[in-house]
């Protein structure tokens, strides 16, 4: 509290100065920044200081009177964390002014009571391999109600913890052990520092846990354009008796359809609605996240295409897997 006394009483001697035009407002402003920021920094902390209100306020005051070119060169207290978490709120500011809704909505009805949520829990407990639609179906039988899937997804969501006694091993991973003919295909989306949206398809080896490649696509996706990247992800690699996708909409294109075909691929679908269905890609997917992109961050596709060229090498050469007993996927 002293060293803002202080310099509050250094900046209101200072404040005819500023008040007159020409170079010494700015000069002055800067130096009393650079002050301001060598307090901060000099108290007796391990990590990064905590910047209080009266902090903000006199940075936030003082920034008014420098330049823009010089203000950039004038924060000093910035970490490349920051960077990311600033480009990470970014991203998710985008998504919220796309797909939310447009003026002051009045809220909708109330949602199922408490006696059709401990009826949809139950009969999940009870039925574990049930679905989401065939519970809507008999819930809707059972009571006389008009239940949606998705209402009964996201009362699962909220209150049904499987038991870890009760999973067993799918179809799909009982391929993926027994054939090593089997890959895996999904899509992701990423964000580049200038907001622009790139699309990431990711192949893997179901057996060796190995990433086969990558592909990536700026703007909107097709038929051609799916196939494009699948190409271009197993490009020199040869290709499987089978692979495995998930039911997304991009993987129902008929030019995808006539591709596998003539590359005489059978396709196998996961369960809709089922991740547990599509596990290895799925976490593999989650990896590449966390990772990578959401430690650094990129401008084009190229430079995306690069970072997941290398991240590829890393993985497949120098990562070890739980899932192979320690082993990376090129052993």
């Amino acid at each position: 509290m002293k060293d803002v006394i202080y310099l509050l009483f250094h900046l209101f001697t200072t404040l005819t100065k500023l008040i007159r035009p020409g170079g010494r407002r700015t000069v002055i402003a800067e130096n009393l920044l650079l002050k301001q920021q060598l307090i901060i920094h000099s108290r007796s902390r391990q990590r990064a200081p905590n910047l209080s209100t009266q902090d903000r306020t006199v940075l936030g005051f003082l920034s008014l009177f420098l330049n823009s070119q010089r203000l950039i060169r004038s924060a000093i207290i910035i970490k490349p964390s920051t960077l990311l978490a600033f480009h990470k709120a970014l991203k998710k500011r985008k998504y919220q002014l796309l797909y939310s809704p447009r003026g002051g909505r009045k809220p909708g009805p109330k949602g199922p009571s408490s006696e059709v949520i401990r009826a949809i829990v139950e009969m999940k407990q009870r039925n574990p391999r049930y679905g989401c639609p065939r519970i809507a179906q008999q819930i809707n039988l059972a009571f006389g109600l008009d239940l949606d899937k998705d209402i009964v997804r996201r009362i699962l969501a909220s209150h049904y913890k499987p038991d870890p006694s009760n999973r067993g091993p799918s179809w799909l991973t009982t391929l993926g052990h027994a054939k090593d003919s089997l890959w895996s295909v999904d899509m992701f989306r990423a964000e580049s520092i200038t907001l622009k949206t790139h699309w990431i398809m990711v192949v893997m080896d179901q057996y060796t846990r190995r990433i086969i490649g990558f592909a990536v696509h700026t703007g909107n996706l097709d038929g051609p354009a799916l196939c494009r990247m699948f190409n271009d992800a197993t490009s020199g690699r040869g290709w499987p008796k089978r692979i495995s996708s998930d039911n997304d909409p991009l993987f129902q294109y008929h030019r995808w359809k006539a591709n596998l075909r003539v590359l005489d691929i059978e396709e196998i679908k996961s369960l809709p609605h089922v991740p547990m269905s599509h596990p290895f890609v799925e976490r593999l997917i989650g990896s590449v996240r966390r990772e990578l992109m959401d430690q650094t961050l990129f401008w084009t596709a190229t430079d995306l295409e690069n970072k997941l060229r290398e991240y590829q090498c890393y993985y497949n050469e120098h990562r070890c897997h739980a899932g192979r007993d320690g082993a990376t996927p090129v052993d």
